[in-house]
């Protein structure tokens, strides 16, 4: 497994901003890397997007498709890991939206590009109107403080490969809703597969799983 520079203090992550002369480059967490969270009572939100890098195919599934068989997926590792009850998903936050549509932001359509930026850094504030996105959506939910955003699924080749297929990997960012900032990013990668589709949303989910689950 690589190195990761992270370190656990209660569930809290201190990272180290990059210097301004280069952007942030995210971790890639070991596994039980995020084990702090295992107790908490996090929300975690659909997947923001999919990206396709230096690969032209073959796509099993439409970007849109990937984004939803991932949503599908994470639930599903966490249930097999025994955690899938103390954290809410995409479906209950679905659900508590359409109960309190009038008060709630969608989320769906939280306005999370800003963390797609190569420039994140750890302790970053989040811009408006994230911020106040991320405080009503914990306020709606008792003992949530903590976001998790699978903000970008990267479909890209092995390095190395020369065959077809590739990996995935997927960004993840935590928020702390609270304190309207960033505390942690890291890098999810799947096992290599010979296309791309579900074996690689199924391998990022059960990877994120077992970083979150001993």
């Amino acid at each position: 497994m690589p190195h990761i520079r992270l370190h656990l203090v209660a569930w809290a992550f201190v990272g180290v901003a990059a210097c301004r002369s280069s952007p942030p480059k995210a971790p890639a967490p070991s596994e039980h890397a995020l084990a702090g969270l295992a107790a908490q009572h996090l929300a975690v939100l659909p997947t923001y997007s999919v990206k396709l890098a230096g690969t032209s195919g073959p796509l099993d599934m439409k970007p849109v498709e990937f984004e939803r068989t991932l949503d599908a997926d994470i639930p599903s590792a966490f249930e097999d890991r025994g955690i899938k009850k103390a954290w809410l998903f995409p479906p209950d936050l679905r659900t508590s939206y359409r109960r309190n549509s009038s008060y709630a932001a969608d989320p769906d359509n939280f306005a999370l590009e800003p963390l797609r930026s190569p420039m994140l850094a750890i302790d970053q504030r989040l811009p408006e109107p994230l911020a106040s996105q991320v405080r009503t959506l914990v306020a709606l939910h008792d003992d949530t403080r903590l976001v998790l955003v699978p903000v970008e699924l990267k479909l890209e080749p092995v390095p190395g490969q020369t065959g077809p297929g590739g990996r995935g990997v997927l960004r993840v960012v935590l928020l702390d809703a609270r304190l309207s900032n960033v505390r942690w990013i890291g890098d999810i990668t799947s096992d290599p597969a010979p296309t791309f589709g579900a074996a690689i949303t199924a391998s990022v989910a059960a990877k994120l799983a077992a970083a979150v689950a001993p």
